[in-house]
C-alpha cells in the first residue's frame, strides 16, 4: 500500500502502469502454476517444469517496458508459452496508439512527447518504441494490414443503391480513384481504392472489375455518381450495361462553366443553372439549359458547347423522378469529396510520397477513419423511391430493347 501511494503521489500514469505490470506478473505466475503445479511439487498432472526467469518487452500506450516473466519447459525440453504473456504480446497496444495519433495528425517527431507525460516520470529507455522511426514502423505495419483486409472484404452482403466514384491527386504522376457506396438504409460504406498515373479508362475499368469480383452484382440496378470523367462513364456502362443510370456531378459542371466565363456573367448563369437543377420536370430543365447555351453562343461559344456536353447524365436524378431532397443529395459527389477532405487533412504531414503503396496505405487508413464520422444520408427515408425508380427504369429499358429486337426479326422475316 505504501509503495502504491508513492506511485500515486508521483504520477497517476506511473501508478496505473505499476498496477498493470503487477497484474500481468500475477497472471503469468498463475499460468506457470497451472502448467507445473505449486513450487517444488511433483504432481502427475503437471505438463512441465520451471526453467528460471527471463525478461521481455511489452508495449503499452506510452512505449515498451521490460517485464520479468517465468520460463516453463515441457518434459521434452521445449519451451511452453504462457497464455497471458502471448496475449499481452499480441495486443500491440503501442502500435494501435501510434496509429490513432498519426490519424489525429500527430507527427512522428512528436510521438514520444504525445505518449509520455511532460515531466517524464515513466522513463523512456533505449528500445522503448517511441522514437519517430518506431512510430513510423508501427503505422506502416498496421495500415498495411488494414488495407489488405479492407480491399479483400466481401461486398455481396451490402444492399447498395448508390455508388460514387472520384479521384484524388496525390502527386504529379500518381492519382488514386476511390469508390463509396450508400445502402438502402442510407449508410455510407467506403468500397475500394486503386492507384494509377491518370484517371484513364484502364484504371476506371480496374476499379469496376475489382468491385464486381468482390461481390457487386452487375444485374442489380444502381445509380452511379461521378465527377464527369468520360473514362469512368464508359467503364461503368461496359460492365453494368449501356442504360445504367449515371449522374454527373452538377457542382463540378457549374464550377467548370463558371471558370470559363467573365465575372459579369457569373451571377445570372449560376442562377439559371440552379433553376434548372431544381425543376421537377426533366424536359423543362433540359429546355432551360439549351436556351441558356443558345444565349451564350455569341458571348462564349466554347462554354456554350461545354454546357450541352453530357446533358443527359447531368439530369439523371430528375429523369428518375426523385423527390427534391433526395435529388439534392444525389446530384453531386459531395459525399466522396468530404471523405477526400479527411484524406487530405490526415496526410498533410506527409512531405514526400515514396511509392504508390505508401499512398494507398495512408489513403485507405484515412478513408476508414472518415467512416467513423459518417452520418446517414439526409434523405434516407426517400431511398425506397430511388429503388422503385431504378427498377422501373430497368424494366422500361428491357421492354424497349425487346420491342426493338422483335421489330428487327419481323423485318428479316
Amino acid at each position: 500500500m505504501g509503495k502504491a501511494m508513492e506511485e500515486v503521489s508521483a504520477s497517476f500514469d506511473r501508478f496505473c502502469l505499476a498496477a498493470g505490470m503487477e497484474a500481468l506478473g500475477e497472471m503469468m505466475e498463475k499460468d506457470a502454476a497451472d502448467a507445473c503445479g505449486p513450487r517444488h511439487s511433483r504432481a502427475e498432472a503437471r505438463r512441465g517444469y520451471r526453467w528460471g526467469r527471463t525478461r521481455g518487452k511489452v508495449g503499452f500506450h506510452a512505449g515498451k517496458i521490460d517485464v520479468e516473466r517465468p520460463r516453463v519447459r515441457d518434459f521434452a525440453g521445449r519451451e511452453l508459452v504462457l497464455a497471458s504473456w502471448e496475449h499481452a504480446m499480441a495486443e500491440d497496444w503501442l502500435g494501435k496508439w501510434a496509429m490513432n495519433l498519426m490519424l489525429l495528425n500527430v507527427s512522428t517527431r512528436k510521438f514520444r512527447r504525445a505518449v509520455r507525460l511532460p515531466e517524464g516520470d515513466v522513463p523512456a529507455s533505449a528500445g522503448s518504441g517511441v522514437s519517430k522511426s518506431a512510430a513510423s514502423r508501427h503505422f506502416v505495419a498496421l495500415s498495411a494490414a488494414r488495407l489488405r483486409e479492407w480491399l479483400a472484404a466481401d461486398l455481396s452482403g451490402l444492399d447498395l443503391l448508390v455508388v460514387q466514384i472520384d479521384g484524388i491527386h496525390i502527386a504529379e504522376h500518381l492519382i488514386l480513384v476511390a469508390a463509396i457506396g450508400i445502402d438502402a438504409q442510407g449508410i455510407k460504406h467506403p468500397l475500394a481504392l486503386i492507384e494509377g498515373a491518370t484517371e484513364n479508362a484502364a484504371i476506371a475499368q480496374a476499379l469496376i472489375d475489382d468491385l464486381i469480383e468482390r461481390g457487386l452484382d452487375p444485374a442489380v440496378p444502381r445509380l452511379f455518381i461521378i465527377d464527369g470523367s468520360k473514362a469512368l462513364s464508359r467503364a461503368i456502362r461496359r460492365s453494368f450495361g449501356r442504360h445504367t443510370p449515371i449522374q454527373r456531378c452538377q457542382i463540378h459542371k457549374a464550377r467548370n462553366i463558371m471558370e470559363r466565363l467573365p465575372k459579369s456573367l457569373h451571377a445570372s448563369i449560376r442562377r439559371a443553372l440552379r433553376q434548372a437543377w431544381e425543376l421537377d420536370d426533366a424536359a423543362k430543365a433540359e429546355r432551360l439549359i439549351r436556351n441558356l447555351a443558345q444565349r451564350l453562343e455569341r458571348e462564349a461559344p466554347g462554354v456554350s458547347g461545354s454546357l450541352l456536353e453530357g446533358l443527359d447524365e447531368i439530369l439523371t436524378v430528375t429523369r428518375l423522378g426523385l423527390p427534391a431532397e433526395l435529388r439534392r443529395s444525389l446530384a453531386c459527389t459531395n459525399i466522396i469529396e468530404n471523405m477526400m477532405g479527411t484524406v487530405r487533412r490526415i496526410s498533410r504531414n506527409v512531405k514526400h510520397w515514396s511509392s504508390a503503396s505508401m499512398a494507398l496505405r495512408w489513403t485507405a487508413a484515412a478513408m476508414l477513419e472518415a467512416k467513423t464520422g459518417f452520418r446517414r444520408l439526409k434523405a434516407y427515408k426517400q431511398l425506397p423511391t430511388l429503388r422503385a425508380a431504378l427498377i422501373a427504369q430497368r424494366e422500361k429499358t428491357s421492354k424497349r430493347l425487346n420491342d426493338r429486337n422483335l421489330d428487327l426479326q419481323l423485318k428479316v422475316a
